[in-house]
């Protein structure tokens, strides 16, 4: 069995919380956590004979099974919320005693605050990260960057195996998870946006243009991302701001989270494609801003990230925010790094948006690019990211 980072994240909240909140797309691997590590009667709320049990009297079936309790795809079932706050607040000293997996993040994220603020730690799973299937990979970073790390697709060498089950996966996506949210746009129209963002990933974020693209407003192109984002698919990632006097960008940048997913909408099938194709360098830049902020978030709190760009043209990456620390990133999809990589890095230790700066590239050899600013090999940036030398 594969070990997973956020094994050890959620130990920790379950030893310090009465309910832990497992967040994550379908198909990241929550159900095989519920079954393998977690230890607790499991109940899967999408499936009916399960749903019933906790449907018609919850109270008394939360009182009938003994904790841990695990119910899995717990928005299916809102008025759980309530009556688990009145069954935690019977006994608040007793911690781990419930753990709620879901693949809804604003649904279930606000029916968790609203009803269970401060009894609840709340844990992301994400598909598999680098860090975790390396070994499997023999090392191979490319191959986890073309397939992404869904499960079920992660280890897979056949490419046409591989584009079958993620078709199916956003199929499924667009046909039930997606339909379900009130939009007025049909599976085909949904499956033609995710398309559409697929090409600008990397990019800034235009609305208006995305919805005249579309045929529709730019408040309903911001309804599709906000339920897109919510079933962790993209990210917006926002800009960094200040008071520093510069005119900086204000609008965010989208990346679609899993570079398998983004390979498939894009068309690319194999390493041959993905060398070839003109978004090699977003895909790359995307691949490990993904990773980065998945471990963050797993490994330290209160972690907080932007990207950094002026009208001038000055950029970073990936302005990450530690312990009052600000770090800079840039992503090079190349094998060598020369000092001109490093230009904007140099101008936001100018600026001082950071302290030190980094060029996480396909290499094999850490050296300095300039004051401050550093060449690291993605790869071992992934596998040691917890190693605290790297950002001395």
């Amino acid at each position: 069995m594969i070990h997973r980072i956020a094994q050890d994240k959620i130990n920790l909240m379950a030893a310090e919380f009465p309910a832990v909140l497992i967040l994550g797309p379908r198909q990241s691997g929550k159900t095989t956590i519920a079954g393998t590590v977690l230890d607790g009667n499991y109940f899967d709320l999408e499936r009916p004979s399960d749903y019933e049990v906790f449907s018609a009297d919850p109270e008394r079936a939360l009182a009938r099974f003994d904790a841990p309790l695990i119910l899995d795809e717990a928005q299916e079932l809102p008025a759980l919320f309530s009556i688990l706050r009145s069954v935690i607040d019977e006994n608040r000293t007793k911690n781990g005693r419930f753990y709620l997996l879901g693949s809804v993040n604003p649904t279930l994220v606000r029916q968790v605050s609203e009803s269970l603020a401060g009894r609840v730690g709340m844990v992301e799973l994400t598909p598999f990260l680098y860090a975790e299937i390396a070994k499997r990979l023999d090392g191979r970073l490319d191959a986890n960057w073309l397939r992404g790390g869904f499960p079920e697709v992660a280890m897979l060498e056949d490419d046409r195996r591989r584009t079958r089950w993620l078709e199916q996966y956003v199929q499924s996506l667009v046909q039930r998870d997606l339909a379900g949210y009130g939009l007025k746009t049909s599976p085909q129209e949904m499956r033609r946006f995710m398309g559409m963002l697929a090409h600008i990933h990397g990019g800034l974020l235009n609305a208006s243009e995305l919805g005249r693209s579309l045929g529709v407003t730019y408040h309903t192109i911001g309804k599709h991302l906000d339920i897109l984002e919510g079933h962790f698919l993209i990210r917006r990632l926002q800009p960094w701001h200040s008071n520093m006097g510069k005119r900086l960008v204000k609008s965010p940048k989208l990346y679609v989270r899993d570079s398998g997913l983004l390979h498939y909408l894009l068309g690319i099938r194999s390493e041959e494609d993905l060398f070839v194709s003109p978004r090699r360098g977003a895909s790359w830049e995307g691949f490990i801003i993904e990773q980065m902020i998945a471990l963050e978030q797993l490994l330290y709190t209160g972690s907080q990230f932007w990207f950094y760009r002026t009208q001038a043209g000055a950029e970073i990456d990936l302005v990450l925010e530690r312990d009052g620390q600000r770090f800079g990133f840039e992503f090079k999809c190349a094998a060598s790094v020369s000092h001109g990589d490093a230009s904007g890095l140099k101008a936001g230790l100018a600026d001082g948006v950071i302290s030190r700066g980094y060029i996480v590239y396909a290499g094999d050899r850490r050296y300095p690019v300039g004051e401050h600013v550093e060449a690291i090999p993605a790869a071992d940036l992934l596998v040691n990211y917890q190693n605290e030398i790297l950002f001395a």
